[in-house]
């Protein structure tokens, strides 16, 4: 065994580990938020096994967070944002993570986040070279940062994916799919496939598998909870056709045409939008250019008008449309 000190460093892809935080704290059996602080220990643990070394030699000395965020003015106009943007800085602050947040961009009216993904690829092989990384972790599962990991690859440093792949079922029976690019985990050194020891069907040490979620009681109201978590990087699956069904026939609009409302509603990770005469059924995951967090009622969204699983109206690619000044 290696007495040598093996320097990693972790990048987080924001928009990603935001939307597998949502899955956790809202949809999964657990309830609970993903912990920064317990997941490097996993990081340190698990990389200790995959080096064959100790450890107390693993150590992370390069964090960095990527992610789009609301100008102050926006945020100022949506209640209580700066706050938890704030409360989560300290989160990250506090693990030793260095944040980066590009300012969201309108184009046409919606919000985009543009280059993150470049800024991450920036930094992380920078920071590969003047650090001297051995190992980077990447949370992410993107295939766009494939041509990271090669040009880490010909630098000799090694790469280490933590990945997750799930699905479920929506309050409104839609089937949800988050799929980790296959090409990603293929050029990865050590890819991590995190659902599976969150799930048991691969074993770890209990306490260390607990120790990657937030501890405390389960979060019943979104808004009383809020630390700046949206899903945006995540894959909505397409219902199963049930050819038993009478699919329900819009009023207004065509199904899969784009449509502009306004939220009645807001519940713990799903809403209502205005839609006559019964109203659209949301969920978090479908919200694309903010945080479901950061919605208000009687915010103008554009959306997808869709069918659910047994034929119902609903909404999907919902965004926050752009105020006029």
């Amino acid at each position: 065994m290696s007495d040598r000190m093996t320097k990693i460093g972790v990048y987080y892809d924001g928009n990603y580990f935001l939307h597998v935080s949502n899955y956790y704290n809202y949809d999964h059996a657990r309830k609970r938020r993903l912990s920064v602080t317990g997941l490097h220990e996993f990081v340190r643990q698990e990389v200790a096994k995959a080096e064959g070394t100790n450890p107390d030699l693993c150590r992370i000395v390069d964090a960095h967070y990527f992610r789009g965020r609301l100008s102050a003015q926006e945020a100022y106009q949506r209640g209580q944002v700066i706050y938890w943007d704030r409360v989560f800085d300290d989160i990250l602050m506090s693990a030793g993570v260095s944040t980066h947040y590009n300012l969201q961009k309108s184009q046409n009216g919606r919000r985009e986040d543009r280059g993150m993904d470049i800024s991450l690829a920036l930094e992380a092989y920078d920071q590969a070279i003047h650090r001297k990384l051995d190992l980077v972790v990447l949370i992410a599962g993107d295939g766009g940062y494939v041509p990271l990991i090669r040009k880490l690859n010909a630098l000799g440093t090694r790469v280490m994916i933590l990945s997750w792949d799930f699905e479920f079922t929506s309050d409104n029976g839609s089937t949800m799919i988050t799929r980790s690019s296959q090409d990603l985990l293929e050029e990865a050194s050590y890819p991590v496939p995190m659902h599976e020891i969150i799930n048991g069907r691969i074993k770890q040490p209990k306490e260390l598998v607990d120790g990657i979620f937030v501890a405390g009681g389960t979060n019943t109201d979104r808004r009383q909870n809020h630390p700046d978590f949206k899903a945006d990087d995540g894959e909505a699956g397409v219902p199963a056709p049930n050819k038993d069904i009478e699919f329900e026939q819009p009023e207004q609009g065509e199904i899969g045409e784009m449509m502009i409302s306004s939220v009645l509603s807001l519940k713990n990770g799903y809403g209502f939008i205005k839609y006559p005469p019964n109203n659209l059924f949301f969920h978090y995951t479908t919200v694309k250019n903010i945080d479901f967090n950061d919605l208000l009622v009687d915010d103008q969204v554009e959306f997808c008008l869709a069918h659910n699983s047994d034929g119902q109206l609903i909404a999907t690619d919902v965004s926050l449309l752009e105020e006029e000044e």
